[in-house]
């Protein structure tokens, strides 16, 4: 999935030259926590973040800060015809809460972790109804296919597989299944030496 599927397009922006006092007001009317600071050109300047302004407001007052002071002069970036994931590592690494979606230097659109949330969750089916089955698989070559054609020849639909973190040699996979009966799939990968950790119709 591409940035350009999931971004909030033509976000709204402010230039440099506005209050902090407006850029608060506008941030609170629209319901928005970030927002691109451009020239008129929309070219990107910087990026600011309603609690960095709430921070300046009243040093704002009482001397002569300026949203220039307060905006993020050099921004992280994505392009729009980035996947996903690189939206989703860049958030997760620098510990930010959304980000410019820019091309040729232009602001054309917005990704928050907001976004990053709704496209996992789609991706992962958690909205639809399912059933999931939690499998412990050892690390030697095989055994994931090996159960991917148990669970299809059981009758399991999979939707998707999530995987969690590996521990001594072994990865902790999360299948999730189209609705259906759970326990000839347990017995079947139970019979064959696999550890199934959970198994929910």
């Amino acid at each position: 999935m591409k940035i350009s599927e999931l971004m909030i397009p033509d976000p709204i922006t402010i230039t440099e030259e506005a209050s902090i006092q407006d850029t608060i007001q506008l941030m609170k009317t629209n319901s928005i926590r970030h927002l691109p600071v451009v020239t008129r050109g929309k070219t990107l300047k910087g990026f600011v973040t309603l609690v960095d302004l709430k921070q300046g407001l009243i040093p704002s007052m009482v001397g002569n800060l300026t949203l220039s002071d307060l905006m993020i002069q050099d921004p992280i970036t994505v392009d729009p015809d980035d996947d996903i994931e690189i939206a989703a590592q860049r958030i997760y690494k620098y510990k930010i809460g959304g980000m410019p979606v820019v091309k040729k230097g232009k602001v054309v659109g917005i990704i928050t972790e907001s976004d990053i949330l709704r496209a996992f969750i789609h991706m992962m089916g958690l909205l639809t109804a399912s059933s999931r089955i939690d499998v412990v698989i050892d690390e030697a070559p095989g055994l994931f296919r090996k159960v991917l054609d148990t669970i299809n020849d059981q009758g399991g639909e999979i939707i998707s597989v999530g995987m969690g973190l590996p521990q001594e040699g072994k990865k902790t996979y999360h299948f999730r299944l189209s609705p259906c009966k759970t326990r000839p799939i347990r017995s079947a990968l139970e019979s064959l030496g696999f550890t199934v950790l959970s198994a929910v119709d």
